[in-house]
């Protein structure tokens, strides 16, 4: 079965019928692309804040965090503390700004990035998990948020304004 993109992101079926699991698939293409981009945001962001709160009490990073980043994780790319810093601040702000749909594409990049990271340095046998979160990453950074997000919000307001 071929499909084409309509102007609402929604396929359409070019061969009618839509193969003998048409009766399954036929009322999915009716899904819109804003509804898995919603859910591909709150799904990435509950992955990633709750990391982020496992490497906190409160508002202080852990020592066992400190330890993880400099004698478990042992990425290349900065000094321990650093690293544990930074992937503790991104996994609390970036979760929350893609809940809002705010910076919505460079917030799934910023975790894709981190996906990356985590494939190839930390746990390269996670690899089912990372390219979940890969492809939830993607489709946002490709897509945007949709409608239900502050980006189209304030999209909408600056097109207004220019």
């Amino acid at each position: 079965m071929t499909t084409e993109t309509t102007h609402n992101d929604r396929p359409s079926s070019t061969s009618g019928a839509g193969g003998p699991l048409g009766w399954i698939t036929g009322p999915l293409t009716c899904v819109p692309l804003w509804v898995v981009a919603l859910f591909a945001r709150v799904g990435l962001a509950g992955v990633f804040f709750r990391s982020g709160q496992s490497k906190v009490a409160g508002w202080e990073i852990t020592p066992a965090t400190y330890f993880l980043f400099q004698e478990e994780y042992k990425v290349p790319l900065l000094p321990p503390d650093l690293a544990a810093q930074t992937a503790t601040l991104a996994e609390h702000v970036f979760p929350v700004l893609l809940v809002l749909g705010l910076a919505t594409r460079l917030s799934a990049l910023g975790l894709l990035g981190m996906t990356v990271v985590i494939q190839i340095f930390v746990y390269p046998n996670s690899w089912p998990d990372h390219a979940l979160w890969a492809t939830a990453a993607l489709l946002l950074v490709l897509r945007g948020a949709g409608p239900v997000s502050l980006d189209h919000l304030l999209g909408r307001q600056l097109a207004r304004r220019g």
